[in-house]
């Protein structure tokens, strides 16, 4: 279903709306950029993000920044189950609402 080489039409989607596009991509750099996070960090956060909302495309990307950046396979791994247990404990506590006190 997802076709990674679709990646390279978003030059073609950012000129059909250049300003939006030039402000998000701006946006995109600034919180990724090494600051107060290492960038190493803000991979390994995005990549986690990334496992949660399921997105192909920023897996990918943000597994090769992060691998960039410096992080390790085992750093990767460490997140993948954060991730996994950050999504089972809110399965958990939503099911709070389901049962009576």
């Amino acid at each position: 279903m997802y076709d990674m080489s679709k990646i390279n039409n978003l030059p073609a989607l950012g000129e059909k709306a250049q300003s939006a596009w030039e402000a998000f991509q701006k946006f995109d750099q600034a919180a990724l950029a090494d600051g107060a996070i290492p960038k190493k960090y803000k991979e390994l956060i995005a990549l986690a993000v990334a496992m949660t909302t399921q997105c192909p495309y920023c897996l990918e990307i943000h597994k090769d920044a992060a691998l960039k950046a410096g992080a390790t396979e085992e750093e990767i791994a460490e997140a993948t189950f954060i991730t996994a247990a950050l999504r089972a404990g809110a399965a958990v506590t939503h099911g709070t609402h389901l049962v009576s006190k």
